[in-house]
């Protein structure tokens, strides 16, 4: 298999494996926790503006997964959710140190790490965004 093949397949499961983490977080704050329950778990944490905050991350995460999955702006998507789990790691999970069972911060910082790779590299082939804005004479082609 060449490196451009491997490369494709590589993104591919990368965007899909983290783009269903991220659908599954946001559906569990709309459906599971709520967002009022979200709201008030998100200001028992010190994160500011609470009731602002957690339908924005609780929508980001959900839609943006989706985007992820589906490869649709990865690059935009990915940016927003790498800044998301910057906010996460810093607000909430640092004081706990690393591992996840104590509340700590290495989930985050695994999904913000390759949601920036996504950022970075962009989806791939396979994808919507290859589909719409991968011809090079397309002045939206560093969107695929």
């Amino acid at each position: 298999m060449n490196q451009s093949r491997l490369t494709t397949s590589a993104l591919t499961i990368l965007r899909v494996a983290l783009g269903f983490l991220f659908a599954a977080h946001g559906w569990q704050k709309f459906n599971e926790w709520t967002i009022a329950g979200t709201q008030a778990a998100f200001a028992q944490m010190g994160v500011p503006a609470a009731n602002l905050t957690a339908p924005l991350v609780a929508g980001l995460e959900l839609a943006g997964g989706i985007a992820l999955i589906l490869g649709v702006l990865t690059r935009v998507v990915a940016a927003l959710l790498a800044v998301d789990m910057i906010g996460a790691l810093f607000l909430v999970h640092a004081a706990a140190g690393v591992y996840a069972d104590k509340g700590g911060y290495e989930l985050v910082l695994l999904l913000g790490a390759a949601a920036l790779a996504l950022a970075l590299t962009g989806a791939g082939r396979i994808s919507v965004d290859r589909a719409l804005f991968g011809r090079m004479n397309n002045k939206l082609a560093v969107l695929a």
